[in-house]
């Protein structure tokens, strides 16, 4: 069984994460999801967020047909830990993530990039919502 693995905060879902979950199936059997602790969405979005909490979160997420499993991280460690554990054979990060430092690729047999679809942004809807 083939295994594709990504992360990320999934914060307020839109159309850029389910695409990228569709895209993510395609490529393996199964798809495992790494999402953000609370704690460690506040260290990179700001004590403003995380929107939903990690459990509903969770939940949304193991809600979608493409998903087989979501399990939740607490820091770049156990991020790795995760990864080095699954042995993902493909890993899949934002387009946005080119030319950087990938936490965990150097455990999976492949990297791909999904282009992200630049209209779709957790951080623009809440924007959006807030200047309602």
């Amino acid at each position: 069984m083939s295994l594709v693995f990504t992360n990320g905060c999934f914060d307020i879902l839109h159309r850029g994460h389910l695409e990228m979950f569709r895209f993510c199936k395609t490529k393996a059997d199964f798809l495992l999801v790494g999402i953000d602790s609370d704690t460690r969405v506040k260290k990179l979005k700001g004590q403003s967020r995380p929107i939903n909490c990690e459990n509903d979160r969770k939940l949304m997420l193991e809600s979608i047909r493409w998903i087989d499993k979501v399990v939740i991280f607490n820091d770049e460690q156990q991020l790795s830990e995760l990864i080095k554990n699954s042995q993902p054979d493909i890993m899949v990060v934002g387009s946005d993530y080119k030319n950087k430092n990938v936490i965990g690729s150097n455990f999976a047999k492949q990297l791909i990039f999904f282009e992200r679809l630049n209209e779709y942004s957790t951080t623009k809807t809440i924007q959006y919502i807030t200047n309602r």
